[in-house]
């Protein structure tokens, strides 16, 4: 289709005009005859099916039924005024009513005359009746034609301009009708031929005007394809500059430290899965590029460890390496656990922070600049301007999802070349989800915890359970474990959370009393220096239950807690609850996760709760949480646009975002200048998809 047609403003389109459009563009965000096009149906309403007044049933699902019209009239006076009707068919009779546009809709009435109404069926006053439905003659119209009737979603004020549903309809068929639309077809053959889909032209037209269910899956996964298709074109491109176009540090040689580290102070062996990333790490910091590559990996599965692994990697060819952390406490966690690994090997490490002040900073800083720090761990600290590397060869960027893309381009800005990219997340991300939130990125999957691991024991209880739980937990204490109860203080603002939070501090003090049970509280209020003592008391094992809010859900590590007490869990995202499940676990022995919820759960509410109590599989979880929340609920933010698709389903298209990821991959790989003649028209329309996103210049 010719842009400049798709172009053009609905305020030039025959019934529009300026008001019209204006209001199109504010309700709907609909601006030009390709918006219009593209404003497809919500849903389909089968018309083939017409009903008798003895089968119906009050429900939400709008429902046709015929019969004659009697008894016009309009009752009422002022705002209570409305136009009431009959349908009789035999001995049965149907309520008809309508509460505005009275005028307007008595004009297409004539009592005595054969209809079909359609509409949703309520009960009222012991019968039936049908509010505002839409009412056509039954002469000429046989029993059970009608076909799938499109509905598309429109505003009330839309509506008072006749561009409700059917008005909408007939704008579009316009648009169908119109002979200066450009029929063309940008995709190439052997890709919709391979599928067996139709034409574009067809496809648009049929999702408008379907014959059958099934021309109109086929025209529906060939429009949510061709979405997903240029978006994974151009991920295939910025791969492409990556790899090919970006020049990076070349690391060819594992040296003393990786090697050392290897033979000597690895704890424990790598999983396979951990070697394998491990490889892939090393075939890309070798290659002579820039790496850029995410990183997934459940709870516990070792994505720290990996990294450090690649960060040695860097040291050893001469480089610095960084690892930036979303939070002071994470951060902190890391350069302890860093700690632990750089001393034996004799490396320096930094710790970075906004805490980090006067002195101290200046020392850091000037160490970092002259190169004899080795390593820096810290928050976004480490994107100011001050922070001058002497020559960063890797920087690391854990829990990604907390970071915007400026923030890591900022980082990769240290150096140049740019920087190695590793990216790594905790929160394990729906394949399909991964590929087009990260499709820039190359990425490694840790599926697998390390051997030896007991699998948690998630439970759900209720109130009518507390004491029951009270008394399991002395026993654990009892037994020298240690646990966590966290409440859900959602906004640190939020007066009834901060109560929940207390009173639930107040009442484990008056259960558990000193001086034989040891309390700690950590919340979001709290001074950072108040936050860090009750946290390193619980770590030293001197507390014996922590009570917190959802701030310990990433950077605590204390293997000796075993019991995980999430206190009304329904009011949790299933990703979080898993991220709060993964603190325990992390010592040798059995660890348990209680999820309290009320006695009365949505049906959303108890899908998380029994998924949670059904599998530890993060990624698993991951797939329920896209299923009931989408794509932007659980990334927060949208990224550059990405996942914004008028037909194309995160949830539900996972197999063509895989063959949209292949056929993007073979296309660039065997033609990256778009110059066969069947890449002509994928090239003119890639191109003005790819403006404003990239540039097409820069690519070509």
């Amino acid at each position: 289709m010719s842009s400049r047609w798709l172009d053009t403003s609905l305020a030039y389109l025959k019934g529009i005009g300026p008001l019209r459009a204006e209001t199109l563009a504010a309700d709907l965000g609909l601006r030009t005859f390709g918006d219009l096009l593209a404003h497809y149906p919500y849903r389909y309403i089968d018309r083939s099916v017409v009903l008798r007044i003895r089968d119906l049933q009050p429900g939400p699902a709008e429902v046709q039924v015929r019969g004659l019209l009697t008894g016009l009239q309009t009752v009422g006076t002022g705002p209570k005024r409305r136009l009431t009707a009959r349908l009789v068919d035999g001995p049965d009779e149907l309520d008809l009513i309508w509460f505005k546009g009275l005028r307007w809709v008595e004009k297409g009435l004539t009592p005595g005359e054969e209809v079909v109404v359609f509409g949703r069926v309520s009960a009222f006053n012991k019968g039936l009746n049908m509010a505002h439905p839409e009412v056509e003659r039954a002469e000429g119209r046989p029993m059970g034609s009608g076909g799938l009737t499109p509905l598309y979603s429109s505003t009330e004020k839309l509506g008072s301009m006749q561009l409700h549903s059917r008005g909408l309809a007939a704008k579009i068929d316009l648009l169908l009708e119109d002979p200066a639309r450009d029929r063309s077809d940008w995709m190439p053959e052997a890709m919709r031929d391979a599928q067996k889909w139709p034409k574009r032209d067809e496809a648009v037209r049929t999702m408008h005007h379907p014959a059958s269910n099934l021309s109109l899956a086929a025209s529906r996964n060939r429009l949510a394809y061709e979405e997903l298709f240029l978006d994974q074109l151009l991920f295939a491109y910025q791969r492409m500059q990556q790899g090919r176009g970006r020049a990076g540090h070349r690391f060819e040689s594992v040296g003393n430290c990786l090697k050392r580290f290897y033979d000597e102070v690895l704890p424990f062996p790598l999983t396979e899965a951990q070697k394998r990333v491990v490889r892939e790490i090393r075939r890309d910091m070798g290659s002579g590029a820039s790496m850029n590559r995410l990183v997934q990996g459940d709870v516990g599965s070792g994505k720290t460890l990996v990294a450090f692994m690649a960060m040695l990697l860097a040291v050893d060819n001469g480089f610095q390496a960084a690892l930036m952390a979303p939070t002071e406490i994470l951060a902190q966690q890391h350069a302890r656990s860093l700690a632990e690994w750089t001393e034996p090997l004799g490396l320096r490490m930094g710790l970075l922070t906004g805490s980090v002040k006067g002195s101290a900073r200046k020392k850091l800083l000037a160490e970092l600049a002259e190169g004899s720090l080795h390593l820096l761990v810290g928050t976004h600290a480490l994107i100011e301007d001050p922070v001058l590397f002497h020559n960063l060869g890797l920087a690391v960027v854990d829990e990604q999802h907390r970071f915007g893309v400026a923030q890591r381009a900022r980082l990769q800005a240290k150096n140049h070349p740019a920087p190695h990219m590793l990216v790594m997340t905790a929160t394990p991300i729906p394949r399909t989800l991964a590929m087009s939130l990260y499709g820039d990125l190359e990425q490694s999957v840790i599926d697998e915890l390390p051997p030896g691991r007991k699998p948690i024991q998630t439970l759900h209880r209720t109130d009518s359970n507390r004491l029951a739980l009270w008394s399991f937990m002395k026993k654990e204490i009892a037994l020298g474990r240690q646990i966590y109860l966290v409440y859900p203080l959602i906004e640190e603002s939020e007066k009834l959370d901060y109560k929940d939070l207390m009173d639930g501090y107040e009442s484990v003090c008056r259960d558990f009393p000193r001086p034989e049970y040891q309390v700690s509280i950590v919340h979001g209020r709290m001074r950072p220096e108040d936050k860090e003592w009750e946290m390193a008391r619980f770590t030293k094992g001197e507390t014996h239950i922590m009570v917190a809010t959802t701030v310990i859900e990433v950077g605590v590590n204390v293997p000796n807690a075993s019991v995980m007490v999430i206190e009304n869990a329904e009011r949790f995202g299933l990703s979080q609850l898993h991220q709060l499940r993964g603190r325990v676990g992390r010592g040798a022995e059995q660890s348990y996760c209680v999820l309290m919820t009320s006695e009365k759960l949505s049906d959303d509410g108890l899908t998380r709760i029994e998924t949670m109590v059904r599998t530890n599989d993060g990624f698993e979880i991951a797939d329920v949480d896209l299923q009931l929340r989408g794509p932007g609920d659980l990334m927060g933010t949208r990224q550059s646009g990405v996942m914004e698709y008028k037909l194309a389903s995160l949830v539900h298209d996972g197999p063509l975002v895989e063959w949209a990821r292949r056929a993007a991959a073979r296309i660039v790989e065997e033609d990256p200048q778009l110059e066969q003649p069947e890449h002509a028209a994928l090239r003119a329309r890639f191109s003005d998809y790819a403006r404003g996103r990239m540039a097409w210049g820069r690519i070509a």
